[in-house]
């Protein structure tokens, strides 16, 4: 039985609040430079060359990518052979978050009822994501998600009849409607089965993946390559 203080789980928590706003991932920032060598439009590569000199200065300036530095969301994979000492867990996922949003300097948008609007003031509560796996590890996974593209997520009800090109109608639906809105150039996660909860759940973890990695199934790479390159011919662009 492995025994992992709480303590430990602030201190990273808070870490990873800040340099997620700080910092893009290698993945995100390769994908970002290949968009820029690739783009034929004069102003798309304008704006696309701005993108990665607004992520320079962030890097060099220790200021956050975005003035949206979202609501924090935690992915807790918890190995079954693992000891929490200390505080109660989720107090302590939100103490990390509430340290490293207030010392990060990070834009604070949570609200403690969605009715009455009254800013908590610390970005605090996360939403957190708890599953237990096998082993002695605590895997820790924070993604801040910015407003402007959480606002235009979308949930499709479809019927088994639909079969897959109702799949792939419901992601070209829902990106062509979401357009400027949510802050392209954008990431798309997409969850596919479950109840209705699980396939949101699984959209937003499919945001979390390497860039550079396809699926191990293969008809389900076939059908992100193919969404992929629907979604770049519908014209929206960086910065829509």
């Amino acid at each position: 039985m492995r025994v992992i203080n709480t303590d430990e789980i602030i201190r990273n928590v808070k870490e990873m609040c800040i340099e997620a706003n700080l910092y893009l991932s290698e993945d995100v920032e390769g994908a970002l430079n290949n968009a820029y060598e690739k783009e034929n439009s004069t102003i798309g590569k304008q704006i696309l060359s701005k993108l990665k000199e607004n992520n320079s200065i962030a890097q060099s300036d220790s200021i956050p990518i975005c003035q949206d530095t979202g609501m924090a969301v935690v992915f807790l994979n918890i190995g079954q052979d693992v000891h929490i000492e200390g505080m109660n867990l989720e107090d302590a996922v939100n103490e990390g978050v509430r340290q490293g949003y207030t010392e990060g300097y990070l834009r604070k948008s949570v609200v403690k009822d969605p009715i009455y609007r009254e800013n908590t003031k610390d970005n605090t509560p996360a939403i957190i994501h708890y599953k237990i796996v096998e082993g002695d590890k605590l895997e820790i996974t924070v993604a801040p998600k910015g407003f402007g593209s959480e606002n235009m997520s979308r949930l499709f009800m479809l019927k088994p009849a639909d079969g897959i090109e109702g799949v792939k109608n419901a992601v070209i639906e829902a990106v062509k409607n979401a357009g400027p809105n949510a802050c392209p150039p954008m990431v798309v996660g997409v969850g596919i089965g479950g109840t209705f909860e699980k396939a949101a759940y699984m959209a937003k973890y499919a945001l979390t993946r390497d860039l550079n990695k396809h699926s191990d199934i293969e008809y389900v790479k076939d059908l992100e390559i193919e969404l992929l390159d629907k979604i770049n011919s519908l014209g929206i662009g960086p910065a829509g």
